[in-house]
């Protein structure tokens, strides 16, 4: 517990004064485990704690990455990043290989450096593309299809080591953990399409919100555990039991609740990271580590660019896919560890492992400036070019859950699809408003999907659901099918979003309406029984500047002639809980 709440503390802390630097996050964590590491000050003592904590960060990020994808967008992907996953890591390691024999290497040791450096950092270049949204943009698909190649290599790449190493292997050997990946592949799809986003739904609709967390939880590190069993990547794993998730139309309700926990243990892992590095060899060995920093970025940034150029990606994803690629992994000290049990030093150096280390900290330190010195060449590009450097950062609004409302601008975002969010987005459509709908009920996305909308199924209180709704950039936001209690969590989470917003919603009595008025919260409430409905639509065209003959129209269109009668339903609150309301898995817990 003492090296955690160390951990924690000096990494936020860091993290802090980092940020009011201008620096990113990572390398504010990365500063603080070189600062409280053995290199350091040695705060920490008991190292394989803080390991065994970035280990699970390490898989909740690969896990939530399977997420935002889909076995589709692999499959359009697939020609990506086998070829060029390929030719790349082909490229860094043969270029490699022949620098270090050149310099008096034996040939084994060359290789075994060569693919040290030919994987690049998933943790790092996930972490700066998932904190711009850019997971799914051009540079992010050429990235992140590297990437899932480099995972799936180390598999092979650590079986290489023993032989590398002097120690026999055939083969056979690589064949069968091959066969055995591709045999996890072929379980996992079959899965995905079938038995998981049933039981998903099942348990979203049965279940409180702390069992649906741990059903999510329960297929991650259930199939990283299983994978483990047949001696296959656990990152391998964690990234095939997210694509099990995201073919559930709960994808974005399971991402939003990971999410805090992959936020935590990611953050530990770059800690961990830090520790590994010695400030006091840094100091000794400064030109030795600069000189070999520049040799890795040079050569990663050719391999990528080429394998980039060869599938024909445009100009400007090659410069950005590039440079955000160019530093050294995680996993490889996965193998740098596997090849120290068998006599194999980076390099084949005296100081070939704290070389290493120290090159591979510092390039991860300095990543975050590499993508944004992608991003002003990008620029230069794309104005060069005369087309919008942008269109590369957005990604493509249809793919997935991603970017559900993100892409909206001055909308309404609604929370619930009971029925009287039913009749207001009818009247949204009518005036042609734009509009994003949350809910936590499975249920209502089925109803949504029958009328021919789409719901984001989430809890709107989770940061990366509100951002994917939208929140900080609509204009009006509607709770009109939530107890109050439900109403001011929301009102609150709103307001931190968007201070500026209008938040209209409704109350099953005065009293109810009295306490949101009185917090502030919320901007109007109607509680009238008979008139609720049609005073809330609307107040709510109103902001839109539609005049009152149109809303007129309207509410005679979507409530009918007859309109309070028709809505007499509404006026009956014990009626709306028992019909159509949102169900218990929208409650707070």
């Amino acid at each position: 517990m003492e090296e955690i709440a160390i951990l924690l503390v000096a990494g936020t802390l860091i993290a802090l004064v980092s940020a009011r630097l201008g620096t990113v996050p990572i390398v504010g964590f990365l500063a603080a485990g070189a600062v409280i590491g053995p290199g350091g000050i040695g705060l920490i003592g008991d190292i394989d704690l803080v390991n065994q904590s970035a280990d699970i960060g390490v898989v909740l990020l690969l896990f939530t990455l399977g997420i935002e994808f889909s076995l589709e967008r692999v499959r359009k992907l697939a020609a990506l990043f086998l070829v060029g996953g390929a030719i790349q890591v082909g490229i860094t390691t043969g270029i490699v290989t022949l620098l270090v024999a050149a310099f008096g290497a034996g040939w084994r040791t060359s290789v075994f450096t060569g693919l040290l450096v030919s994987l690049s950092s998933t943790a790092i270049v996930l972490k700066m593309l998932s904190e711009r949204r850019a997971t799914t943009s051009s540079t992010g698909n050429v990235a992140v299809s590297l990437l899932i190649f480099q995972d799936l290599a180390i598999v092979g790449m650590v079986l290489l080591v023993p032989f590398l190493g002097g120690a026999p292997a055939g083969p056979a050997d690589i064949l069968v953990v091959i066969g055995k990946a591709l045999g996890i592949v072929a379980v996992v799809v079959v899965l995905a399409r079938t038995l998981v986003p049933t039981w998903m739904r099942w348990v979203a609709r049965n279940q409180s919100g702390e069992v649906f967390l741990l059903t999510v939880l329960a297929i991650c590190f259930g199939t990283v555990y299983l994978t483990s069993l047949l001696d296959v990547s656990i990152s391998l794993g964690a990234f095939l039991a997210g694509l099990m998730v995201s073919e559930s139309r709960l994808a974005a309700r399971a991402m939003g609740e990971v999410m805090p926990l992959q936020i935590l243990f990611s953050a530990t892992f770059f800690v961990s990271i830090g520790m590994l590095f010695d400030p006091a060899y840094l100091a000794r060995s400064a030109l030795l580590v600069i000189g070999l920093a520049i040799g890795v970025v040079l050569v990663k940034l050719l391999s990528t660019a080429v394998a980039a150029a060869l599938l024909r990606q445009p100009k400007a994803v090659v410069v950005s896919s590039a440079l955000v690629l160019a530093q050294i992994g995680e996993f490889s000290f996965v193998l740098e560890r596997a090849g120290g049990e068998f006599g194999l030093v980076p390099a084949g150096l005296a100081g070939g492992t704290d070389a290493f280390i120290a090159v591979t900290v510092v390039l991860m330190a300095l990543s975050p400036f590499a993508l944004r010195l992608g991003d002003r060449m990008t620029a230069r590009i794309a104005a060069a070019a005369d087309f919008p450097a942008e269109a590369d950062v957005a990604g493509d609004p249809a793919e997935g859950f991603a970017h559900h409302g993100s892409d909206l601008r001055d909308h309404v975002v609604v929370t619930g699809y009971g029925p009287r969010a039913r009749h207001v987005v009818d009247a949204l459509e009518q005036v042609s408003v734009p509009y994003t709908i949350v809910s936590l009920d499975p249920r209502a996305e089925e109803r949504a999907v029958e009328s021919g909308r789409a719901v984001l199924v989430g809890d709107v209180s989770r940061h990366l659901i509100a951002e994917r709704a939208g929140l900080s950039e609509a204009r009006v936001v509607l709770a009109v099918d939530s107890p109050p209690a439900r109403v001011e969590e929301f009102a609150r989470v709103a307001r931190e979003h968007n201070p500026h917003v209008v938040i209209l919603a409704w109350a099953e009595d005065v009293d109810d309406a009295s306490d949101l008025h009185r917090d502030g919260l919320v901007d109007h409430v109607v509680a009238e029984r008979q008139a609720a409905l049609d005073a809330l639509i609307a107040h709510t065209l109103g902001h839109f500047e539609v005049s009152e003959t149109d809303s007129e129209a309207i509410l005679h269109s979507v409530l009918g002639p007859e309109g309070a009668e028709r809505d007499s339903g509404f006026a009956d609150p014990q009626r709306d809980d028992r019909a159509d309301a949102e169900p218990r898995t929208d409650q707070p817990t």
